[in-house]
């Protein structure tokens, strides 16, 4: 029973994730003089971008408890969490490229 509960979790978690991976919403506005009409674009961050690190970091530290919950009960999960935090802060914080270079047209 244990380990069914806890495969529909991780397969709840991993669904769940797929949610903010939704197309970024922009505004559009018209600025308009006597010669030309410029069109500015702000583009708004969705939930995914302004909460990147967050949720990596906390989706990491869910997996590892999981792991270690289903390896060694209580005690592993405990571990497996912190261990799991630790990677993903790593990952998240020092490995991840920051800085991607997009053409823009």
């Amino acid at each position: 029973m244990k380990r069914v509960l806890s495969i529909t979790l991780l397969l709840l978690l991993t669904a769940g994730t797929l949610v903010f991976t939704a197309e970024p919403i922009s505004a559009q506005t018209v600025v308009s003089t006597r010669t030309t009409t410029v069109v500015r674009r702000r583009h708004r961050r969705t939930f995914w971008q302004k909460h990147r690190d967050k949720l990596t970091v906390a989706g990491t530290t869910a997996t590892g408890a999981a792991i270690g919950g289903l390896a060694a009960g209580k005690k592993g999960a405990g571990i497996g969490a912190l261990v799991g935090a630790g990677s993903g802060a790593l990952y998240t914080y020092k490995l991840r490229k920051r800085h991607r270079h997009y053409r823009r047209y």
